[in-house]
C-alpha cells in the first residue's frame, strides 16, 4: 500500500517505478499488490531514487529526531517480510541516517530450500547475536557463529540461511 502510496504521490506509473529501480514491470506490480515478498534492499533503492525515508517504505513512520533516538530492546519497529524474516529497526525515529541498522530474525526452512539472493548499493555489515548462518557473497558459503562478524560489499550477490533448525538472530547494518 505504502508504494502504492508512493506511487500516485509522485504520479508515476508502475512502468516507470520498475524502470527506476531496475525491475521487471510484472514483478514491480506483484510486489506492489503484495502478491510476491519484496527484500529490504529493493525498497532502499526505492527509497533513496525517490529520496524518502526507508522507514516510510517499511513501517508507514517518518523519522523525526536529528539529535539522538534510543530503541530499548525488543521496541523497535517491526516488518516481517515474510514469514521467516523478520526486520526490527533500531533508529526509526532518526532522521538523515548514513546507515539503517536491524536486528533480523531468521527461522529455519526446510532442507533444500533454496536461498533468495539480492544485492543493493553499498555495504553492509553483520554480526551474529545468536543461532548460526551460512551466509553466501559472490559464491562464496560462509558459516557465522554467534559473535562473528561479517563487512561487505552488498552490491554482490548475497544471502543467508539459519543453520542446525534453529533460530538464527543478527545485527545488520546496510549503509549507502
Amino acid at each position: 500500500m505504502r508504494l502504492q502510496g508512493l506511487r500516485d504521490a509522485l504520479d508515476l506509473t508502475p512502468e516507470e517505478v520498475a524502470h527506476e529501480v531496475g525491475v521487471p514491470v510484472e514483478q514491480y506490480k506483484a510486489m506492489e499488490s503484495g502478491e510476491i515478498d519484496l527484500s529490504v534492499s529493493t525498497l532502499q533503492k526505492i527509497a533513496v531514487h525517490f529520496k524518502v525515508s526507508l522507514d516510510e517504505l517499511m513501517f508507514g513512520e517518518e523519522p523525526r529526531m536529528n539529535t539522538y533516538f534510543l530503541t530499548r530492546r525488543g521496541t523497535g519497529i517491526s516488518v516481517e517480510r515474510t514469514k521467516a524474516y523478520k526486520y526490527e529497526s533500531l533508529a526509526s525515529g532518526f532522521r538523515n541516517r548514513k546507515g539503517d541498522p536491524f536486528i533480523v530474525t531468521v527461522e529455519p526452512k526446510p532442507e533444500g530450500t533454496p536461498i533468495y539472493y539480492n544485492a543493493h548499493t553499498g555495504q553492509e555489515f553483520n554480526i551474529v547475536i545468536q543461532g548460526r548462518m551460512q551466509l553466501n557473497i559472490n559464491g562464496k558459503e560462509l558459516i557465522l557463529n554467534p559473535g562473528d562478524s561479517l563487512y561487505f560489499d552488498s552490491s554482490l550477490p548475497h544471502g543467508m540461511k539459519a543453520l542446525d533448525g534453529q533460530t538464527v538472530r543478527f545485527l545488520a547494518i546496510i549503509m549507502q
